[in-house]
């Protein structure tokens, strides 16, 4: 799972970015300290993985990855080559999610635009991206109606569906909002790899005075999320900042003195899975437990590839039990002995929080 940190220069992106990962990116307080995109790999925190090693001993726990990209500050005009321009924007184009950060606070730092206004910047940067957008599809169309002259027939296909995009683009629409009948459509758009077809969770940068983002400023955003049928996670970025320096300890006393249960990592990464719609199941034994990372709705068969392939194609049953299962009676044992461990075939979908033994042929 790969999520790209994007939104304009001093709006908190790489404070965040070295919060989460603990990268020592630069953050000063002027535009485009970042200049290439910088990659960290973290943890997804999920206590589900100390309830299960509580109950079953093993030697290492592996928990589920997220991916972060921090990628420079984009401007207006940053699709025509403004600021660092195009050269970045081909970044997000990579990553599965987009975690747009959005600077929900007042103060000192420069602002790019020399006020805070968290819609006209969300509108600055979606503008940018519809039309990166549209130059992809203007020479992906280019091409498809070269090949229309050789009588291809799917290349005039794809001529009318590209126009299709661009005409919804041109209104400035991103290719999100766009509604398909034929699943077919839908996966003709995903491999156009287009930026403003990703999901979109918005981050919004709050002050120190505002940690759980009641102020207008959020709500304004949230407003706008909520029209997108998107979701907002307030988070205070000096503050994670700060948290970042201390020990496990000192970090636990610093959330419980200001009212929070948690760092802005383990927010992040389950409003990023509800984004994706994405959910965690598990698999355990004395060698490892391990959380892996599949869609709201996967089968038991595509749940084993993602472990391997292997494991897909000869798949056979899956003995299956909730993490709440272990959590009651406290061993695999106990949960054989209820009658509560379920043997599941190739049709069953899995559910957030499944522990996990598949059988298959090699």
């Amino acid at each position: 799972m790969e999520a790209g940190i994007v939104g304009l220069p001093n709006v908190g992106k790489s404070t965040l970015f070295n919060a989460l990962t603990a990268a020592g990116i630069p953050s000063e307080n002027y535009p485009f300290c970042t200049i290439e995109p910088n990659v960290g790999v973290v943890a997804v925190p999920d206590q589900r993985l100390g309830e299960i090693q509580a109950h079953i001993p093993t030697e290492k726990v592996v928990p589920a990855i997220l991916r972060l990209v921090d990628i420079a500050g984009l401007v207006k005009g940053a699709s025509e080559g403004e600021g660092l321009g195009n050269k970045f924007l081909s970044h997000i184009r990579e990553v599965d999610a987009i975690l747009h950060v959005v600077r929900c606070f007042e103060g000192e730092i420069t602002h790019v635009d020399g006020s805070v206004d968290p819609i006209r910047d969300i509108e600055t940067i979606e503008t940018e991206l519809i039309l990166a957008d549209l130059q992809a599809v203007g020479s992906a169309k280019d091409k498809a109606a070269r090949l229309t002259r050789s009588g291809d027939k799917d290349a005039k296909a794809k001529v009318a569906f590209l126009e299709k995009i661009e005409a919804h683009l041109d209104e400035g629409k991103p290719a999100r909002q766009m509604e398909f009948a034929d699943p077919e459509d839908r996966k003709t758009l995903k491999s156009l790899q287009l930026i403003t077809a990703k999901k979109v969770l918005y981050v919004a940068n709050v002050g120190e005075d505002d940690l759980t983002g009641e102020s207008e400023l959020v709500e304004r955003v949230r407003q706008r999320a909520a029209e997108e049928g998107g979701e907002v996670v307030p988070v205070c970025g000096q503050l994670e900042a700060e948290l970042a320096e201390l020990d496990e300890a000192d970090r636990a006393e610093m959330l419980e003195s200001v009212g929070l249960e948690e760092p802005a990592l383990a927010v992040l990464a389950r409003g990023t899975y509800r984004t994706l719609g994405l959910q965690s199941y598990f698999t355990a034994g004395p060698k490892e437990i391990r959380a892996w990372t599949v869609p709201i709705g996967a089968t038991a068969p595509e749940a084993a590839g993602v472990i391997h392939t292997d494991f897909q194609r000869g798949f056979i049953r899956v003995e299956v039990y909730s993490v709440d299962d272990l959590e009651e009676l406290k061993s695999e044992k106990a949960i054989r002995e209820a009658g509560r461990m379920r043997v599941e075939g190739k049709s069953y979908s899995m559910r957030d929080g499944d522990v996990c033994h598949f059988l298959f042929n090699v």
